[in-house]
C-alpha cells in the first residue's frame, strides 16, 4: 500500500504542472504531468501523468491542498473521469483529511480497486468524512508504474450518510471485527 504522509518529495522536473496542481510522490521525477489538451473528457483540455523512465519504482502524484473549512464535520465526495493507456501497475484518485499537526484522519487512494491496462474515460470517486478536527484536504492523482492517466472533471459535494464512505469499504474484514484469531483458515 502506499500511504502518503503530509510530508514527501516535491518534483523539481522541468514540466510545468497544470495551474493550481504540484507535482509531488516518492518518485516524481520519474513522471512527466501536464496539461493534455488533445484528450479530453470535456472541454479543452485534461491533466496526464506518464512514466517516463524504462522502469518505474515509485510514484508521482499530481496534487493540490486546501482548507478543510466548509467541509469540516461533513461526509464529502470527491469525483472525476480517468482514462487509462498501459497501465503496469496501478494509478488511482487519492484523497487525504489531515488534522492540525499534519496527521491524516482519513485516506483512500483507490488501491484496492485500482485503475489498471487500459480503459476508456470513466467515473470514480472517492468518499470520505472530514473530521471536525481537519486542517487541510489533500487530493489527486497518483500513478506508480509504467503507463498513462488522464483525469478530467473533478468535482467536490457534501454527501448524506447513506452514501458510503470509500474508506470503509477497502476494509471490510476490519469494519466486521477480528477474524481467523486460531489461523486455521
Amino acid at each position: 500500500m502506499i500511504a502518503m504522509s503530509a510530508a514527501f518529495a516535491l518534483a523539481t522536473g522541468s514540466e510545468e504542472a497544470p495551474k493550481g496542481w504540484f507535482r509531488a510522490g516518492n518518485r516524481p521525477n520519474d513522471y512527466e504531468m501536464a496539461t493534455d489538451r488533445q484528450v479530453t473528457h470535456s472541454g479543452k483540455s485534461s491533466a496526464s501523468l506518464k512514466s517516463i523512465v524504462s522502469e518505474a519504482n515509485g510514484f508521482g502524484t499530481l496534487m493540490q491542498t486546501f482548507k478543510a473549512g466548509t467541509f469540516r464535520g461533513k461526509r464529502v465526495r470527491m469525483s472525476g473521469h480517468a482514462r487509462a493507456e498501459e497501465i503496469i501497475g496501478w494509478a488511482g484518485f487519492w484523497m487525504r483529511v489531515d488534522g492540525g499537526k499534519g496527521e491524516p484522519l482519513a485516506f483512500d487512494n483507490m488501491e484496492k480497486r485500482a485503475i489498471k491496462g487500459t480503459s476508456d474515460w470513466r467515473k470514480y470517486e472517492i468518499v470520505l468524512d472530514v473530521s471536525e478536527k481537519a486542517e487541510e484536504v489533500a487530493f489527486g492523482m497518483l500513478l506508480s508504474g509504467k503507463g498513462q492517466v488522464w483525469l478530467d472533471d473533478l468535482k467536490f459535494e457534501i454527501v448524506g450518510t447513506d452514501v458510503p464512505a470509500t474508506a470503509e469499504a477497502n476494509n471490510t474484514d476490519a469494519a466486521k471485527g477480528p477474524t481467523n484469531l486460531d489461523f486455521e483458515e
